[in-house]
């Protein structure tokens, strides 16, 4: 790769219920004056993906539990979110003041479940994580790929990092290529070989494309055209996701 090229995609209206990603990105892309194409990397904001696929709650119709409301007014926390959180997690990793760490039904270790109310597009709305990210993903590049345009599929989230202050957007859905690249077994021009070496390429992607994103620009689409990925339909982003037998933390 001698470049690449990083660019948002503006224009795209307040996704609703049973949208088409794909036909809204390829119409939002080509008016503004930046049409997809074949090889490019889609990188897509999980909320509008949520959004799309009905994925929201309306915090007046949430009953909390009992735990929910005593953790809540000790925290001074909205009891109808923190319910939601609960829900949404498969266990509670940390739950240190009033902080809750858990593990989603998908195995993402994150703040409150990845549940969010930001650009929610209502007040007293939360915005939950997609069911299958990776199955949403593959919807996005299928769509794509009836117009004719072979592109890799990522669908981004916000989400805090051990060991490091600050965030980054990182991948949660892939499709079209692996999520992984790998060195071990090559050997570096002094003869060493790698044995742990792999990167990850699609966090490495959803990040970079955050940087042409971002929380407040309402451009939920970023296209990174130049990176030579190798296709692969058989991808998910399930090796990114480490074994709690190896997570050291947990």
């Amino acid at each position: 790769m001698s470049g690449l090229q990083i660019f948002g995609v503006a224009g795209v209206p307040e996704i609703e219920p049973g949208a088409d990603l794909a036909v809204l990105t390829l119409r939002a892309a080509e008016a503004a004056g930046t049409p997809l194409q074949s090889g490019d990397v889609l990188v897509v904001t999980s909320k509008i993906v949520s959004k799309a696929e009905g994925r929201t709650v309306e915090l007046a119709d949430i009953e909390p539990s009992q735990f929910a409301l005593d953790w809540s007014a000790q925290w001074e926390k909205d009891p109808a979110v923190t319910e939601i959180v609960l829900r949404e997690a498969k266990r509670v990793v940390r739950q240190i003041g009033p902080i809750l760490i858990t593990e989603t039904h998908h195995g993402f270790v994150c703040a409150n479940s990845g549940v969010d109310q930001s650009s929610s597009g209502a007040h007293g709305r939360a915005v939950l994580l997609p069911l299958d990210s990776d199955e949403s993903a593959r919807r996005i590049r299928a769509g794509l790929l009836a117009a004719g345009l072979d592109i890799a599929v990522i669908i981004s989230d916000t989400f805090g990092r051990a060991w490091r202050e600050g965030q980054t957007d990182i991948a949660i859905g892939i499709a079209g290529m692996q999520p992984i690249l790998s060195y071990i077994g090559q050997v570096d021009p002094h003869g060493h070989e790698f044995k742990v070496q792999a990167l990850c390429s699609a966090d490495e992607l959803a990040g970079a494309a955050e940087l042409v994103k971002g929380n407040l620009s309402r451009v939920p689409l970023a296209v990174i055209r130049g990176y030579a990925w190798e296709r692969d339909d058989t991808a998910t982003i399930a090796p990114v996701l480490r074994d709690q037998s190896r997570d050291l933390f947990r």
